[in-house]
């Protein structure tokens, strides 16, 4: 077995943020710290972190408004590693399951160094041209997501027009390959902030993408469908403004899959919903979820193997283009961590440690 450290540095969460994350200063929302590690027991695996995922929900874990009662995991408090999955390398191992050297995926958080239970830990399949850090993304949580989000939560059929925002981001651009791909669905929308990102979108399967940033960004929406009559389904990366610019673009019966509000994560101000009685007269379902209740109902081994096996039949496109990888200093992860708030990747944002 491999020495085994005494100690390891980790992020903790110093100050809850009310706006967008600070960086420095006596109200730096995360805080460098060293910390003991406790003695490897029988049944447990030392981990050591390679590539970590960063992803908006992790937001909603640290606000200060968060209500511990109303959120789906218990939010990360003052003092506490800052949470997150990753993708690790197993440094020692106490269990038969799990052998050292392997790379596994856990949800290790902001450290350099953990020790887990080896059944809180998956081993990674292996794919052909496929790198480990997709188990983060197209492969992982963000791709899981979109699967479960369209397929088993608003019941997407080919006969739907589908609207995806966020479309240039991790789960957005899985959304927009799975409605068309592999359900096949008669038209996919984009949305995306640029229009390289745009263009993208488009190679991925859209049908058309739209600018969110552009001037004629409401009318390029409306002419996309204008000839279906609107949107049977949206599936919602954002909230705020665009939510309520698609509450009005919603067919009959519309269904509306809520993923993600980004827009609003890092605003104090509450989003007017100007458009919100066209829920009524148009008998919108809006539908709440989290990957993890695929979890909880068993379903996510199932779920991978189909995206794994679409993958090798060539109906998803996985590749360095589905994912920004950043190399990043350990003591740099809230850096590359705030870039999810700028928009600056494409695809999934992994932090590479190095």
């Amino acid at each position: 077995m491999a020495p085994i450290p005494k100690q390891t540095q980790q992020w903790t969460l110093a100050n809850k943020p009310t706006s967008h994350p600070v960086l420095s200063g006596d109200k730096a929302t995360f805080k460098l710290e060293t910390q003991s590690l406790p003695e490897l027991q029988e049944g447990q695996v030392l981990l050591k972190p390679k590539y970590l995922s960063n992803d908006p929900a992790q937001r909603g874990w640290i606000a200060a408004n968060a209500d511990p009662e109303r959120l789906y995991v218990p939010p990360v408090q003052v003092g506490e590693k800052m949470r997150g999955g990753a993708i690790a390398e197993v440094i020692a191992s106490k269990a038969e399951n799990v052998k050292e050297g392997s790379m596994v995926s856990a949800y290790c958080g902001w450290t350099e160094y953990t020790v887990a239970s080896a059944k809180e830990v998956q081993p990674l399949p292996e794919v052909e041209g496929l790198s480990v850090t997709h188990f983060l993304g197209a492969l992982g949580g963000t791709g899981l997501t979109a699967y479960y989000g369209l397929l088993d939560v608003v019941g997407c059929k080919k006969d739907d027009v589908v609207v995806v925002s966020g479309a240039g981001g991790a789960t957005g651009s899985m959304v927009v390959q799975i409605a068309k791909k592999i359900v096949g669905c008669k038209k996919v929308i984009g949305m995306a902030g640029t229009e390289e990102k745009c263009r993208w979108v488009e190679s991925l399967g859209a049908d058309v993408c739209v600018n969110y940033k552009s001037k004629s960004f409401q009318d390029d929406l409306k002419k996309a469908l204008k000839e279906n009559g609107g949107a049977d389904v949206y599936f919602d990366n954002v909230g705020g403004s665009i939510l309520d610019l698609m509450l009005g673009s919603m067919k009959m019966y519309g269904r509306i899959a809520a993923c993600g509000a980004i827009s609003s994560y890092n605003h104090e101000e509450p989003t007017m919903l100007k458009n919100y009685f066209n829920v009524i007269t148009q008998r919108i379902e809006i539908k709440g979820f989290i990957v993890l209740d695929l979890f909880a109902k068993g379903k996510m081994p199932e779920a991978r193997q189909a995206l794994v096996d679409a993958y090798k039949e060539g109906k998803l496109k996985i590749g360095d283009e589905n994912e920004t990888v950043v190399d990043t200093k350990f003591e740099s992860i809230p850096e590359t961590w705030v870039k999810l708030f700028e928009g600056g990747n494409t695809g999934k944002l992994v932090t590479k440690l190095v």
